[in-house]
């Protein structure tokens, strides 16, 4: 099976381009779209897509930093992913493939000099080992160097949001809501609607966990909304 993941940081973002990437090189792959932060693993579509992968499955991502933004859990799950037969593919970056690594792993372990002389074919081969190990040392430290970069590219927009807001700071500007404003969003109104309208201390026949349930909302949202509008009340 060859499913396709495409990834963005928050839905403000447009994931169409990615998609339209994997299915002009995979026209059959099936799609998995998620809107999550890639510093982390713990995503819920991506954990869907795990439980199903089966042995010799692929997976295609538009660009490395699509799989994983951090550099240690990135590597360390291309090599479980890799160990258990499952490939990956790259558009981006196509010597991060797992064929890729296959083949270099191939072209390493596979040579061996057989000359008829057992001091000659000692002597090479533990030089060839050493060569060998240094060439597979270097095969995992470019794809650690693709994780590594794809992190750099997010700690340092992070670094750059962080300066800006500190500069701005320092200009005297206002850094989110002024201290007693309330911000006020159409989600916020339609959840507050509905806890006028339905809960019992409004005049409603609903208790608290009915009608948070009721708004969609979560317990702390839904505590703060009612307290926004009782104090309105006063």
């Amino acid at each position: 099976m060859i499913y396709g993941y495409c990834r963005i940081s928050t839905k403000k973002q447009s994931i169409d381009r990615q998609i339209r990437n994997i299915k002009r090189e995979f026209p059959t792959a099936i799609i998995l779209t998620e809107a999550f932060t890639g510093t982390k693993l713990d995503r819920p579509e991506w954990n869907k897509l795990n439980r199903k992968l089966k042995y010799g499955d692929t997976i295609v991502f538009d660009e490395v930093s699509r799989m994983s933004r951090n550099a240690k859990e990135g590597f360390a799950l291309y090599q479980r992913l890799f160990n258990i037969g499952i490939n990956l593919v790259f558009l981006k970056e196509p010597h991060m493939n797992t064929d890729s690594y296959k083949e270099a792993m191939q072209g390493i372990f596979n040579t061996e000099i057989q000359s008829g002389d057992k001091a000659t074919d000692d002597l090479v081969n533990s030089i060839m080992a050493a060569v060998n190990k240094f060439m597979m040392n270097k095969v995992e430290k470019d794809i650690y160097k693709a994780f590594e970069q794809a992190q750099k590219e997010v700690d340092y927009l992070h670094q750059r949001t962080k300066e800006g807001i500190e500069t701005a700071r320092l200009n005297g500007k206002q850094i989110g809501l002024e201290k007693g404003t309330k911000l006020t969003t159409k989600k916020s109104l339609v959840a507050k609607e509905v806890i006028k309208k339905h809960n019992k201390d409004f005049g409603g026949s609903l208790s608290n966990e009915d009608t948070w349930k009721l708004a969609g909302i979560s317990k702390m949202t839904f505590y703060k909304y009612k307290n926004e509008l009782l104090a309105d009340l006063h």
